[in-house]
């Protein structure tokens, strides 16, 4: 399934007097003075500074696990080596040096993860790739100081990894989840979407959220169904039973049909029991009313 989403786009790419733009799936695109209109259908036209610049879904897409990355340490690694039996893995795309919608991607992340009862390394693992090939290592091992610092969980540094490489295995990577983005030489920025994306432990796409500020229900319950349930607890089974994920809005909601299902199942459940208990009930004083009539 591919929806093309090219309105999610936020960057800072004239200085000061740059224009962003920001939208999550199924709104529309922030209202720009110095956008002009399309005669065709009354949208606003993308500057040309964002033309090819959005996400296209890309749902149960394989990426490419054979590519090569530089770590937090500076040692090349394959992509394959943080996806492992029953882990899930949150892939961000971001660039450390981004001035603004980068930190509030990941920040975001980290303050999502804080609520999260899962634990980085342990039930899935946390995995920045930058799309910048001048990131270096060293830049990517500050910004995972900083954000395992945040994050507070003690034992949980392992699951956080902070990856640069060049464009040989950039690209391919961010084609696979259908990111794309565009480099400004005036500026040396990128304009880029914001998201976030839950990888099943072999590698294929199954989640995609949007924006800066992601729901702590709908990344726990991705990670769950990205991992077959593997993780989690019966009370997540439920909720993914009652709860659907929408593509259209990267967000996990109520499925009333589901929901109406459940509670009939409930009904017949509790109803079995109470006529199960009148039964015994009954049927003991028959055989008390038996035994004084004899």
């Amino acid at each position: 399934m591919a929806l093309r989403i090219r309105s999610l786009t936020v960057a800072a790419l004239m200085g000061a007097a740059a224009v962003a733009a920001l939208a999550q799936p199924g709104q529309p695109a922030p209202a720009q003075q110095s956008l002009s209109m399309q005669d065709s259908n009354l949208k606003p036209a993308l500057p040309g500074a964002l033309e090819g610049v959005g996400i296209d879904q890309k749902l149960d897409a394989q990426i490419p696990l054979n590519l090569h990355f530089k770590d937090e340490a500076g040692r090349s690694v394959p992509l394959s080596s943080f996806f492992q039996s029953h882990k899930a893995v949150i892939l961000a795309p971001v660039y450390y040096r981004c001035p603004m919608l980068c930190t509030q991607i990941l920040t975001g992340l980290e303050s999502a993860l804080k609520v999260v009862s899962f634990n980085p390394g342990q039930d899935f693992e946390v995995v920045a790739v930058s799309f910048d090939p001048k990131d270096t290592p060293e830049i990517a091992a500050a910004k995972k100081q900083l954000y395992v610092k945040r994050y507070g969980r003690p034992n949980t540094a392992n699951g956080w990894h902070f990856l640069t490489g060049d464009e040989a295995n950039i690209k391919p990577l961010m084609d696979s989840i259908g990111f794309h983005y565009k480099y400004d030489p005036k500026t040396d920025q990128y304009a880029h979407a914001s998201a976030i994306m839950v990888v099943t432990p072999d590698g294929r796409v199954s989640k995609y959220f949007y924006g800066v500020e992601y729901s702590p229900r709908d990344i726990r319950l991705g990670l769950v169904e990205a991992s077959t349930n593997k993780i989690g607890t019966p009370v997540d089974a439920i909720l993914l039973f009652c709860y659907h994920y929408d593509p259209a809005t990267g967000k996990y909601g109520a499925l009333a049909m589901n929901m109406v299902r459940f509670g009939g199942a409930v009904f017949v459940v509790f109803g079995g029991v109470f006529l199960l208990i009148a039964f015994r009930r009954d049927a003991r004083l028959h055989r008390h009313d038996g035994r004084r009539v004899g």
